[in-house]
């Protein structure tokens, strides 16, 4: 190796050190590559663009129990001086998102089966988490790592007679060795610090078990096998909710404010959903 490209390597094993950073509650050690400030600009142009193409809700009663859910989580997380703001959105899906600088949107359609206060907590609390843990800077940041390894190694292979079959291979290990389980971990990190912001909150975590038991029941199976899905299997994630649930239920034990399940809806699902917009929370 060249002194070159080896003082190139060590300047970037230095750089990713400095770039570690420890996420809040459940103390993982993530690499972010990406500026916080580039981050707050690209979630807030997103949101800017969804807010444009979306039916923003006529129902302020339903409206303000969003931004009322949302506050109380925003308030209580690590990051409570983001300028934080919540929209409730006229749609058949079944979702909500937040993006960083504190961006939040919730579609009617997953209010039928949250039913209450808590319910819509243990959503918003699961996608505020991933604002908290910056998941899209790290998928970023790890995406620049990837494309700069494939890169290389397409170089390297330029030759090389078998070079098409190897680089497949290669995507194909990424993308169910890296990409796939790593996205799995965020959503479960994710799971992990919205279970624990939601009983600060004030909302009973209880509620967060519920929620998943019935989001999973309105899929019928739809969904794809664990190790080729963004998410854990919902049997994984109940799981893990469930073993995580003790330790979120002595946080409700000291949150300043015991909200229980909150308010509940009166709302029906709609019978003619179709099968396209049964989309799960996701960030």
């Amino acid at each position: 190796m060249s002194l070159k490209r080896l003082s190139f390597w060590v300047l970037f094993a230095v750089a990713a050190l400095a770039a570690c950073v420890t996420t809040p509650v459940s103390q993982r050690q993530a690499l972010i590559l990406i500026p916080f400030s580039q981050e707050v600009s690209l979630g807030r142009q997103a949101y800017g663009e969804v807010l444009k193409k979306e039916k923003v809700s006529e129902d302020a009663h339903l409206t303000e129990i969003a931004r009322r859910v949302a506050r109380r989580i925003a308030r209580i997380s690590a990051m409570p001086n983001l300028e934080w703001e919540a929209e409730l959105l006229d749609s058949k899906q079944q979702n909500a998102f937040a993006l960083p600088g504190g961006k939040i949107a919730v579609y009617t359609g997953i209010l039928p089966v949250c039913r209450n206060e808590a319910g819509l907590a243990a959503v918003l609390s699961h996608e505020v988490a991933h604002v908290i843990a910056r998941h899209g800077a790290q998928r970023m940041s790890q995406q620049l790592l990837v494309t700069g390894a494939l890169t290389a190694a397409s170089i390297s292979l330029a030759t090389h007679r078998d070079r098409n079959v190897i680089m497949g291979a290669l995507g194909l290990g990424v993308l169910y060795g890296i990409t796939l389980p790593f996205s799995r971990s965020d959503e479960s990190e994710a799971d992990e610090i919205g279970l624990v912001y939601m009983a600060r909150a004030g909302y009973d975590p209880n509620e967060a078990l519920r929620f998943w038991t019935r989001f999973a029941a309105e899929k019928k199976g739809e969904s794809p096998p664990e190790f080729m899905s963004t998410h854990p299997a919902d049997e994984t994630r109940i799981k893990q909710i469930q073993n995580r649930l003790p330790a979120a239920l002595r946080e409700y034990q000291l949150a300043a404010e015991k909200l229980g399940l909150g308010e509940t809806f009166d709302i029906k699902p709609e019978p003619d959903r179709s099968r396209g917009e049964k989309t799960r929370p996701k960030d």
